[in-house]
């Protein structure tokens, strides 16, 4: 009796329009006074987003467990509107401090906010099939640059993101990664404004 060779089925990446503020949440960022791993997030006291668009207007506090230094971050007032960070690029969109995730990678620099992030990056790009079931116009997926979704880059930027997982781990000055350094690539201000009927 025969049997027909079983072939796994192909891992399988279901896109639903994830925007890349959803993970701004908790932002991994060289700390400005000692080098080390600090952190960034919104202000403890406040009741948790709404909505993943409002984590870019929440005040912000760096920390670092490292030095002890602490920093704040309120977005711009214009009026009764609050003028919202821009994501992207190596630096956090709030104290523009490089980020502590980054790594060369097949001649660029791959990147991410913390370790969720990178564990979605991955759950992507090892994926053999990619299905998207929303408009990417604001998509994260949908954005990533062209070297980052070819085929033939696969297993370098998943050993640049593995490479990433062990950074996040780390909190030293000296563990900080030589790709971690100021790049002024944040993106250009779209002019995002939010407005509010009361202050945080």
């Amino acid at each position: 009796m025969s049997s027909k060779p079983v072939h796994p089925e192909p891992i399988r990446h279901h896109d639903h329009g994830t925007w890349l503020p959803r993970f701004t949440g908790r932002v991994l960022v060289v700390c400005p006074r000692c080098g080390g791993r600090a952190l960034v997030v919104p202000r403890p006291d406040l009741a948790a987003p709404g909505y993943f668009s409002d984590l870019l207007f929440r005040p912000r506090r760096l920390t670092c467990a490292g030095c002890g230094a602490v920093a704040d971050w309120t977005a711009e007032q214009r009026g009764t509107a609050l003028v919202g960070a821009v994501p992207g690029g190596t630096e956090d969109p709030f104290f523009r401090q490089p980020l502590w995730l980054q790594t060369r990678c097949a001649g660029r620099i791959l990147w991410a906010y913390d370790e969720e992030h990178v564990d979605a990056l991955a759950a992507y790009v090892g994926a053999r099939l990619r299905e998207r079931h929303a408009s990417p116009t604001r998509g994260m997926f949908a954005r990533l640059p062209a070297w980052m979704k070819s085929a033939s880059r696969r297993d370098e930027v998943l050993a640049g993101l593995a490479t990433l997982r062990v950074l996040a781990d780390r909190s030293a000055p000296a563990d900080r990664s030589d790709a971690a350094h100021e790049r002024g690539d944040r993106p250009r201000h779209h002019g995002s404004v939010y407005v509010r009927s009361s202050p945080y």
